[in-house]
């Protein structure tokens, strides 16, 4: 257990534990506010995560950053983004369960450090992994499930949006109902309608 981001931080950059540290260029180990009441958790990083070290900066995180700013929220203010996995799957296939096990203890020290009152799983592997194995995204997107004393939600994964369009408006739904649930239960972070 890390008492403070600093060292968490420091000890993830040094992890070698699987094969996806061999072909990273960079570990993505998250952005926001280290106080954050939302926490936002995504499958891994892809190319341009890779390239640059911060999760959900290509096409996909600029639709995500598009539907955080409509419902007033971003990553520099009053969120954080983490992912399943730090590094990135070659060919940005999905991880492999083995690779999630590997690096779950990661996250869990950093949903331990912030706290969070909600997380929002980004697409089917982090709602797999952390709501249900038997999550399905496309049925259960939008409902809120509590584990250990913390809400849950999935949503779409940004990318699957930009390969299908027609889920926007879910999506949108997904956030506003986020909003909803946020103004209800977080204390710090207050939304406008």
């Amino acid at each position: 257990m890390y008492t403070d981001w600093e060292d968490l931080k420091k000890a993830c950059f040094g992890c070698d534990k699987c094969q996806l540290a061999e072909t990273r260029t960079n570990l993505v180990f998250g952005v926001g506010v280290n106080d954050a009441e939302v926490l936002f958790v995504g499958e891994g990083p892809g190319e341009q995560e890779d390239l640059s070290g911060e999760p959900f900066v290509g096409r996909a995180g600029q639709l995500l950053d598009k539907y955080l700013e409509a419902i007033g929220l971003s990553r520099k203010e009053n969120i954080y983004i983490a992912n399943m996995v730090k590094c990135r799957p070659p060919q940005n296939r999905d991880p492999k369960p083995e690779e999630q096990d590997v690096c779950i203890n990661w996250l869990r020290e950093q949903v331990r450090l912030l706290r969070p009152k909600i997380i929002v799983c980004l697409g089917r592997i982090s709602a797999q992994r952390l709501i249900s194995p038997n999550y399905k995204v496309t049925q259960e997107h939008g409902e809120f499930f509590e584990k250990n004393g913390v809400l849950m939600m999935g949503t779409f994964h940004p990318a699957a949006l930009l390969r299908d369009p027609r889920r926007k408006p879910d999506a949108l739904t997904d956030f506003l109902k986020l909003r909803d649930k946020i103004n209800e239960v977080c204390e710090q972070t207050k939304l406008p309608y």
